[in-house]
Order: structure tokens, then C-alpha cells, then sequence
């Protein structure tokens, strides 16, 4: 357990003041809090010997002074502690979503965003009750013990021993419903990211489940999926249900005693009633901290399960990153090279590229024509370094990728991907996402204007300042790409990539883009990948892959002479057009 919340310790020292002033207070406020059984019990015993009123005031005055400045200490400790705790929980999450933004895209392949999600809203929390609550009772509880033990043995030696042996099974019991708590609230979080997954990946696909008529077979599933979270949270209830009424028996068990033996001790004239009613309430004191260290021991084993959940994230490594000495482009140019490059999705065996190799002079287009799933996405998300390369080398201006610094290296870059995914903002600021000032309007007007989006805002109620939905879900397939494509175009990089940005328009909307694209790509190394012929034939290098490597090169006149995979590519597309005209005038 420990080994886990060690993580925590760095979070803690940035707050090591207040956590130190926290708990000097948790020991003064229980100095002052615990006088008053003592206080107590001499108010009784002067009693016995006929005290005047004036001094049973005073001792009542004392009481309540001590307790007052007790609770006013108690307030303090928790405003310091609790509040603290409330910092590092911040101080995690934020570092938590910071290196999620760091890990490359195999890693988002392999762990579920459900699972992201459940751990920063449910094992981050956990993890603040350690850091704050669990710390201060477990102190609390400590003083506590040791004032309230101290006091009972300088009452009477030989009834405190009696009084706390039935203590003595406490530690063992603690130990075993400490594992069990541990177990079972690992497997609540689990399931609860499994929730958090389905919930997620429904939300996102709401369309494809209700076009597909699923939405009755998902509810079930997810229904099943919330039965189980229940059940575990059951195992977890039950556990402790007999976790509380075990600590209870046993220290209720310390009370009969002291009431039998403590009883007739006053009988016999051993100790005084004073003694007896100040012994009393020292064991209720000493009774509380067994009950809370049940308490304090579920806060630290649920922590630590969520501390380690959150560190199986946070430990891992970015599989692209800088290295040790990064270099930096004095003036970038745009000269792409690529060396005899083969590369494989992480995971898999198969190469999606073999061998690939080409150059691109600065300000020069290249097109990469192919199939689907011929391999042409793979090739431009290797320049960017969304992931590496398995063999051979690319070379920005002369430098291979990988001795760049990062961040400068996608700064050189606009890419707009395949997918196209928009923020749940404004449009305007969608567009001016890779702006250092997102207030350019004139810049995200011109942008929208050569992506052939201009007209269509001005037919939106709010213009550039229409609040988009989730991923975009108020925008046609069609309007998302020309929104992503106005983003990249903002940014001014001498590098810009167009995946396959095109295919949600209509060839009457693709034309005008790229005429509007003419002055901006002869500014630009421009790169376009596209299954459209018609987007590509003015390139000035065009590339063909085929199962991965590069079968031809040229320009488009060249290759429809040399009649090969690229004209055949050409003669099926038209065919497709001429058919989708035929089926539309029928």
C-alpha cells in the first residue's frame, strides 16, 4: 500500500507548511479538547467535599474554555488539511491530463477512454481522501490514543489493562477487512470504467446505434454492466457492515468491564467517583479513534487501489518523444526526405509501408494516390511523428525527424487528418485552435473563405460564434472537413498536409477549394493524399502505393500514358461519377 502512495509524497511537499501548522494543531486542539474529563473529575470529587458554587462555576467555566478553544483548533486543522488536499487532488488531475496529452496515438489504441475518464473522475478523488482526511484522522486518532491511554493509566493501572484487552484483537482484525476492502474496491473501479468505456463510446456513436436499431440490446448490455457495479459495491458493503460492528463489540466489551470493575472498585473505596466517571469517558475517547482507524484504514486502501490505477497511466512512457539534445531549425524550409522507409502499426506484424522513398522540394505539391488501405495515410503520419518509423530515416530540410524538437517539428506542420474532429466551441475558435492569438478574425475569415465555409456561416444564426456540439455533431460531414481544412490553413506552416480531406464534398465544392488552394500551396511544401484523381492530377509529383510501396511516380500526364495502376485508378473513378449522374437524373 505504501508502495503505491508514494507518488503522492512530491504533491505533498509542495504543501508541507500547511500540512506541518495542520497538524500541530490536530495535537494542540486534542491537549485542550481531552482536559476537560480530568477538569470533570475534580468538579465531582469537590463535590464530595462541599465545593461553593463560585468554584463549581469555575470549573465549569474552565470546561467550556478548553472545550472552545479544542473546537476551534479542530476547525482550523480541518480548513488546513482538507484544504490541501483539495490543491494536490488539482494539482493531480491537471498533471494528469498534461501527460495524457503527451502520450503518442498507440497508447489512446490500447486503453479505452472510458477507463481515462473513470480514473480522473473517481480515482482521483479516492486519492485526495488519503492526502487529506485519511492523514488527519490517522494523526488525530494517534494523539488521541496516546493522551487518552495516558490519562487511564494514571487513573488506575490495573483497569486500564482490563479495560483495553479486548483492544488487543483490533490489530488483526484490521489487517484482514483492510485486504478485503482493498480487493474488492479494486474491482468497483474496474467495472466502473468499463461503465464509464460503454457509456462513452455509446454517447459518441449515438447515430450508428440507433441506426442499426440497437438501442434496446445496448441498454441491456449496459444495465448488465451496472447490476455487476452494483454487485461488487454489495461485496464491498457487506464487508464492511462487519467491519464497524467488530470494532464496536470489541470495545463495547472494554466498556462492560470497566462498568463491572470499575464499579465496585468505587464500592470498595479504591478509587473515587470522580476517577470512575473521568475513566468512563477517557475509554469513550479511546473508543472513537478504534472505530475511525477502521475508517482511516478503507480511505487508505481505496487510495491506494485508485493511486495505482491513476500510475498505471502515469507511468507510462511516451512512445515519441525528444531526444536527449533536440536540435532546433534556424529557418525551416519545407525539403522533405524520405530513406528507405518500412513501417508496421505497434502491435501488429504486418508492414504497411516497404521500403518507401521519395523527396519533396520546398514549395513543391506532391499527391499520394492509391487504393483504400494501400498505405497513403501511413506515409503523412510519419512526417508529423504521430508515430516512427520501423526501418530507414525522414529528413526534414536535411535533419532527420527524430533529432528535432517535437513541438517545433508539428509547429512547421498543419495537417488536416482524415477524420476530421472539431471541439465542442465556436466555430471561430475551432478554426483559430492553432493560433497563438485566437482573436485573428480577419486570418479565420480569409481561412474559411478559401475552404469554401464562408457562405455557408453566414447562413448560421451566430455566424463564426455558432456553438458547435459534441465532435461537431451540428455540421455535415462535408462542412466539418472544410471546417478542419480553414484551421490548418490558418496556421502559417511550411508544411501542410491534406489526408483525404476532400472526400465529404461534393466535386463542385472540391473544385473551388482547390482553386482557392493555388496561392496557399505554391507558399507551402503541400502534401495531398487523396483516392480522387481530380484532386490531385495538377501535383507536380504524384505518388502511387500500392500494398504499401511506391509502384509509380510522375506527373499526371506521364502516368496516364505509362496506362498503370494510376490510370486504372482514373478510368474507375470516372466510371463511378458517370454511374452516380446516371442514378441521379433517374
Amino acid at each position: 500500500m505504501l508502495k503505491q502512495l508514494a507518488p503522492l509524497l512530491p504533491y505533498a511537499r509542495r504543501y508541507r507548511r500547511r500540512i506541518a501548522a495542520g497538524l500541530s494543531l490536530v495535537v494542540v486542539s486534542n491537549l485542550f479538547a481531552l482536559t476537560w474529563p480530568y477538569l470533570l473529575k475534580l468538579a465531582i470529587d469537590a463535590l464530595e467535599q462541599g465545593i461553593t458554587a463560585a468554584g463549581l462555576a469555575a470549573y465549569a467555566g474552565a470546561i467550556v474554555g478548553f472545550s472552545l478553544v479544542g473546537g476551534i483548533g479542530r476547525y482550523q486543522m480541518r480548513q488546513l488539511l482538507n484544504g490541501m488536499s483539495r490543491h494536490v487532488e488539482n494539482d493531480l488531475r491537471d498533471d494528469y491530463f498534461a501527460h495524457l496529452l503527451r502520450l503518442a496515438p498507440d497508447f489512446y489504441g490500447r486503453v479505452p477512454t472510458g477507463e481515462l475518464m473513470s480514473r480522473a473522475t473517481n480515482d482521483i478523488p479516492a486519492v485526495r481522501m488519503v492526502i487529506g482526511p485519511a492523514i488527519m484522522y490517522l494523526v488525530n486518532t494517534t494523539v488521541v490514543s496516546i493522551i487518552a491511554l495516558t490519562m487511564l493509566v494514571l487513573i488506575d493501572l490495573r483497569l486500564t489493562v482490563l479495560a483495553i484487552l479486548p483492544l488487543a484483537a483490533v490489530p488483526p482484525i484490521t489487517i484482514y477487512f483492510g485486504r478485503e476492502i482493498h480487493k474488492r474496491f479494486e474491482a468497483i473501479q474496474a467495472q466502473f470504467g468499463r461503465i464509464s468505456t460503454m457509456a462513452q463510446e455509446n454517447l459518441a456513436g449515438a447515430r450508428i446505434v440507433r441506426a442499426y436499431v440497437q438501442e434496446d440490446a445496448q441498454a441491456a448490455r449496459f444495465a448488465q454492466l451496472n447490476r455487476d457495479y452494483m454487485t461488487r459495491n454489495m461485496r464491498l458493503a457487506k464487508v464492511w457492515g462487519l467491519f464497524f460492528p467488530a470494532l464496536m463489540l470489541l470495545t463495547g466489551l472494554g466498556a462492560v468491564i470497566v462498568l463491572g470493575v470499575g464499579g465496585r472498585d468505587v464500592i470498595l473505596g479504591r478509587i473515587t467517583i470522580g476517577d470512575f466517571v473521568a475513566f468512563a469517558f477517557y475509554l469513550l475517547q479511546l473508543t472513537w479513534p478504534m472505530i475511525a482507524l477502521g475508517w482511516v484504514i478503507n480511505l487508505f486502501e481505496r487510495g491506494a487501489a485508485s493511486m495505482g490505477r491513476i500510475q498505471e497511466i502515469m507511468g507510462a512512457e511516451p512512445s515519441i518523444r525528444d531526444m536527449e539534445q533536440p536540435i532546433e531549425i534556424e529557418a525551416p524550409k519545407g525539403a522533405i526526405e524520405f530513406r528507405r522507409v518500412s513501417f508496421r502499426y505497434p502491435g501488429t506484424e504486418r508492414y504497411v509501408l516497404r521500403d518507401v522513398s521519395f523527396s519533396i522540394e520546398p514549395g513543391q505539391t506532391v499527391a499520394i494516390v492509391g487504393r483504400t488501405g494501400s498505405g497513403k495515410s501511413s506515409v503523412v503520419r510519419l512526417i508529423p511523428r504521430l508515430y516512427d518509423p520501423d526501418e530507414g530515416e525522414i529528413l526534414l530540410d536535411g535533419t532527420p525527424l527524430q533529432q528535432i524538437r517535437l513541438e517545433q517539428l508539428r509547429r512547421l506542420i498543419a495537417m488536416v487528418p482524415q477524420e476530421p474532429f472539431l471541439f465542442s466551441e465556436t466555430l471561430a475558435a475551432n478554426i483559430a485552435f492553432g493560433l497563438q492569438n485566437g482573436d485573428d478574425q480577419p486570418r479565420i475569415e480569409g481561412a474559411a473563405e478559401i475552404a469554401q465555409l464562408a457562405d455557408t456561416v453566414r447562413d448560421f444564426p451566430k455566424g463564426f460564434d455558432t456553438q458547435l456540439g459534441e465532435r461537431g455533431i451540428n455540421l455535415s460531414g462535408g462542412q466539418k472537413q472544410r471546417a478542419t481544412l480553414a484551421r490548418a490553413l490558418t496556421r502559417e506552416a511550411p508544411v501542410l498536409i491534406l489526408d483525404d480531406a476532400l472526400s465529404s464534398v461534393d466535386t463542385h465544392t472540391e473544385a473551388a477549394i482547390l482553386e482557392g488552394l493555388q496561392d496557399v500551396l505554391r507558399l507551402r511544401t503541400s502534401i495531398i493524399v487523396s483516392h480522387r484523381v481530380s484532386a490531385v492530377k495538377d501535383a507536380d509529383l504524384i505518388l502511387v502505393v500500392e500494398d504499401g510501396e511506391i509502384v509509380e511516380r510522375g506527373v499526371h500526364a506521364e502516368l496516364l500514358e505509362a496506362d498503370g495502376v494510376y490510370a486504372r485508378l482514373l478510368r474507375r473513378q470516372l466510371l463511378e461519377e458517370s454511374l452516380e449522374v446516371d442514378a441521379g437524373a433517374a
